[in-house]
């Protein structure tokens, strides 16, 4: 049995994502449970250097978790030929530069979305990633997520039969910052700085259709930028010129229909922070992060619109629960080591720049539609 180290540059990993799901839920319990172990008995064992632009805040983060390498310099770690990952979870204005240095020095490219500004900044990094041979990844966690896997076991075994139209219900009340510390970082709400629901979401639901339902077809789009005050980290109070809403629609190529909403500004009254409901000829589900209840078409009953009297039905009592016949592992972790077991070993990983560069097509369509007031189509992305 061989342990095979694997250098990764972590650029960006002193903000939330970066910490909590990249360095310590994936990465760090990599480590503590001694590695990635492949079917011959070797072991892929990675060996982090935490990068940015914050000495004290990524040493700070190396102690706590036992990494023994931080860095200001990126080329400097570009240049070690130890290091043959690179990984960016910067705020989105700044991955496509970091992105550009790294696919230059010949590493392999592992990356959070949105992977750019826009479509054509999105598809010049696959271009460069292609004809400079190296391997690369997006995230795409949300494949990966208890509720969603239970969702495409059913839709794989056939039970909806049809797929008729699904309704996604995302968002939770972000704080604005005065009364309450706001939840997430400021910039999400300045355009300026890459902020906005669209930009954030949209490349979320581009992988979630395209894997579960089907290719999207057209769309159109409403954003709103519901509160435009907000009070940031420092106690200052700026413009919010982003959205933090977005009300979509997507008309599928297989005719389903999918309603999409996204919000920083609603207060949750269901099962979880994200809903997807599928309703199909044979039955119906509803997806939440980990969970997922179905309702077949012969368990279905038979309201009648009667306002004159309570209502007889205990709607929520109707549904039976997908049972937890296997062990799900945290999503970004699983992804990462199918990417390490892609470097080391081809293995496949079919998530790369392109498909990230689909999400981002996505958000430029719906910022596109929301502007224009319109309908639009969703045209095939080829490098």
């Amino acid at each position: 049995m061989a342990t095979h180290k694997i250098g990764i540059i972590m650029n960006g990993v002193t903000g939330r994502m970066g910490t909590n799901q990249h360095l310590i839920r994936s990465i760090v319990a990599i480590r503590s449970e001694g590695g990635v172990k492949l079917a011959n008995g070797d072991v892929l064992y990675p060996d982090p250097i935490l990068v940015g632009r914050n000495e004290a805040k990524l040493q700070a983060l190396a102690d706590a978790h036992g990494i023994e390498r931080i860095g200001t310099d990126l080329e400097a770690a570009l240049a070690d030929d130890h290091n043959v990952i690179y990984f960016d979870s910067q705020t989105t204005v700044r991955r496509a530069e970091g992105i550009k240095q790294a696919i230059a020095a010949g590493k392999h490219i592992y990356c959070e979305k949105p992977t750019a500004t826009s479509v054509e900044g999105s598809l010049e990094l696959a271009r460069l990633a292609q004809e400079a041979g190296v391997k690369n990844g997006v995230v795409q966690d949300k494949l990966f997520l208890p509720g969603l896997l239970k969702l495409k076991r059913l839709i794989d075994s056939g039970y909806f039969g049809e797929i008729l139209s699904v309704k996604l219900d995302f968002g939770y009340w972000v704080f604005e910052g005065d009364w309450q510390e706001g939840q997430r970082p400021s910039w999400n709400y300045r355009e300026e700085d890459g902020g906005g629901i669209i930009v954030d979401m949209f490349a979320h639901w581009r992988y979630v259709i395209d894997n579960l339902f089907g290719e999207i077809k057209s769309l159109t789009c409403l954003g709103a930028t519901h509160i435009n005050s907000r009070v940031d980290e420092n106690g200052e109070t700026y413009k919010a010129t982003a959205d933090d809403a977005a009300y979509a629609i997507f008309e599928l190529q297989n005719g389903a229909v999918i309603q999409a909403n996204s919000s920083w500004v609603t207060r949750v009254d269901r099962d979880d922070l994200l809903t997807i409901q599928v309703d199909g000829k044979l039955g119906s589900a509803v997806a939440g992060l980990r969970d997922c209840k179905t309702q077949h078409r012969v368990q279905t009953p038979r309201p009648t619109w009667n306002p004159d009297i309570p209502n007889p039905f205990d709607f929520q009592e109707q549904w039976e629960q997908v049972p937890e016949n296997e062990t799900y592992d945290n999503g970004f972790k699983i992804q990462w080591e199918l990417f390490l077991k892609h470097i080391h070993q081809d293995d496949a990983f079919p998530w790369d720049l392109l498909e990230g560069a689909k999400g981002t097509q996505l958000s430029d369509l719906g910022l596109e539609a929301w502007h224009g007031r319109k309908w639009v189509d969703v045209p095939e992305l080829n490098l």
